[in-house]
């Protein structure tokens, strides 16, 4: 089976084209194609699929650890490029079905800029097991957190700090994605606020540890700043991977779409027999 390896600043994808959506990711497989020592290595894979209702192509996402993803922001837009170069679509705009809805991207040079849909604030659809999800207190032991919740096509967290550097991520990462608040599980993001256009985060992420980049980490990230701390409506995200560009002129009250832009690369592509691996 043909394959190519994708990243967005870092965030690394093994992406397969399925025009004909024959191909099956079962957990198995997943997991050792993304083993960095005896596998291709890579935080997640991506299947890319005919589209349906309205959508020209599906991203059928899993994430390293075989579980399936809603949605991966830079994932998503390395999709867009990797679809053209296959040949899947011709267009530099491209509407793209996920478990967390269609979303439309739009290549544009060295960038792919995506529409993500407007950020979630509802308890019981981000979910978290509380009844205001913009103030969460997670409790680790004798550590707690502040965390600010939200979805922006998967479930977040996002808390503030003074440096993310210093956080003991490989600990806390683990305890807070699997916490009793979140029943399906969260990402977490440690963000500090350096001025009103950048804020600077790491990231673990639900089902593939502490990853360079997480696109919507950083839209997460962006939002809860411009709602918490009041940053600007376009705001650079910058991760240990590099940066991103996230715009969001909404608010608690407004609803809007969140637009995440960056570049995305291909590192290399292959051949690989998928039934040795499972």
């Amino acid at each position: 089976m043909r394959f190519e390896k994708w990243h967005g600043i870092g965030n690394d994808f093994i992406m397969f084209a399925d025009p004909d959506d024959r191909l099956t990711l079962d957990p198995v497989t997943v997991k050792a194609l993304c083993d960095r020592r005896f596998g291709i290595g890579a935080d997640g894979v991506i299947r890319v699929a005919p589209g349906i209702d309205g959508a020209e192509l599906f991203m059928d996402y899993v994430n390293s650890d075989g579980s399936q993803g809603e949605m991966c922001g830079n994932g998503i837009r390395c999709l867009a490029v990797f679809a053209r170069e296959q040949g899947l679509t011709t267009s530099d705009q491209i509407k793209v079905g996920t478990r967390a809805g269609l979303k439309v991207l739009w290549i544009e040079g060295d960038q792919v800029r995506v529409d993500m849909g407007p950020p979630d604030f509802r308890a019981e659809k981000i979910p978290v097991r509380t009844e205001d999800p913009l103030h969460v207190e997670i409790s680790l032991g004798t550590d707690v957190f502040q965390a600010t919740c939200l979805a922006t096509g998967n479930p977040h967290a996002v808390i503030f700090v003074d440096e993310p550097d210093r956080v003991p991520l490989a600990n806390v990462g683990p305890a807070i994605e699997r916490h009793k608040l979140f029943p399906n599980r969260t990402n977490a993001e440690f963000v500090v606020v350096e001025s009103p256009d950048r804020i600077r985060m790491r990231v673990w992420e639900r089902g593939s540890g502490e990853t360079l980049a997480c696109g919507t980490g950083a839209c997460a990230a962006a939002v809860a700043a411009r709602v918490i701390k009041g940053t600007n409506e376009r705001v650079i995200v910058a991760l240990p991977g590099g940066e991103l560009e996230v715009e969001w002129a909404g608010s608690i009250d407004k609803e809007a779409s969140i637009f995440l832009s960056g570049p995305v690369a291909k590192s290399f592509e292959g051949d690989v027999d998928l039934a040795s691996f499972a």
